[in-house]
């Protein structure tokens, strides 16, 4: 198998049709499969799923759970069994991204990302521009800048930059044979977790086509993983922390720089508390 197109979903009955479409309209010269896990939604999205793998059984691998596999706590790492359990279910070379309410809307965006994982074998992740389009009818933009790099490390990750909608990812499959790091259950930002761990694998490819749509609204995780969120702030410093223990201190000052910044927007709400 080439490609598992990885598809995490809840309460997505809105939107879980047209990204499906969009995964069983690529067009490619290889076999792809649509791994898809329900992490028990109360709306109408396990429905649509089952009509989905019923018309297409050869290419959908559907994983409706009956219960919610959480945790329901902390809210910052909801969803995120679900979404390992699927990562492990992928038994493709790569794996491309794309959560249940996000749609691809290039017919050859599976086909470009292989083609380019293929010739560059030094690199461990491919992704590409996409749409940001808003619930609440905010004007929509790209995601990536006109200067977004063609080539990023994991050296931009931990300088804390991130470039990459996740609909855009695909990645060699790394998790098919090799566990997720120690650190990875500890950190609340679940992109930012697996994409550490890919990025020390290899380089991390850009093409900029606009392949794809983001959708921003009010259910959204982004809500929740904010520079408000205290807590949130507090995981996302020890993430760095951890990651750099991981990496054995080889980026010891980039990793120090972003730490102190997240000790001073932590200071901030220490202040805000000791003055009411």
């Amino acid at each position: 198998m080439k490609v598992s197109v990885c598809v995490p979903t809840y309460n997505h009955e809105q939107y879980i049709g047209q990204m499906l479409e969009s995964a069983l309209m690529q067009q490619t010269s290889f076999d792809f499969e649509i791994v898809i896990g329900d992490d028990a939604s109360n709306d109408a999205t396990p429905d649509i799923i089952r009509q989905y793998s019923d018309q297409r059984p050869e290419i959908i691998r559907a994983f409706l759970h009956s219960e919610n596999q959480g945790p329901s706590e902390p809210r910052e790492f909801a969803g995120r069994n679900n979404v390992l359990q699927l990562l492990k279910a992928c038994r493709g070379e790569y794996v491309a991204m794309c959560e249940g309410d996000d749609y691809w809307t290039d017919p050859l965006k599976l086909q470009k990302q292989v083609d380019f994982l293929d010739k560059n074998p030094d690199f461990a992740v491919c992704h590409h521009n996409m749409e940001v389009i808003y619930e609440d009818g905010s004007p929509s933009h790209f995601f990536n800048s006109s200067d977004q790099k063609p080539v990023s490390t994991i050296t931009d990750l931990l300088e804390d930059k991130w470039f990459m909608a996740t609909a855009s990812w695909m990645y060699r499959n790394h998790f098919l044979t090799e566990d997720f790091a120690d650190w990875h259950a500890h950190a609340a930002a679940g992109d930012w977790a697996i994409m550490f761990q890919l990025a020390a694998k290899g380089k991390i490819g850009y093409l900029p086509d606009v392949m794809g749509v983001y959708r921003k609204h009010s259910a959204g995780l982004s809500n929740v993983h904010s520079q408000t969120n205290q807590k949130f702030l507090q995981n996302r410093k020890e993430m760095f922390e951890n990651v750099g223990k991981w990496l054995n201190n080889r980026h010891e000052v980039t990793v120090s720089e972003t730490v102190k910044k997240y000790t001073a927007l932590l200071a901030g709400f220490e202040k805000i508390g000791s003055s009411n």
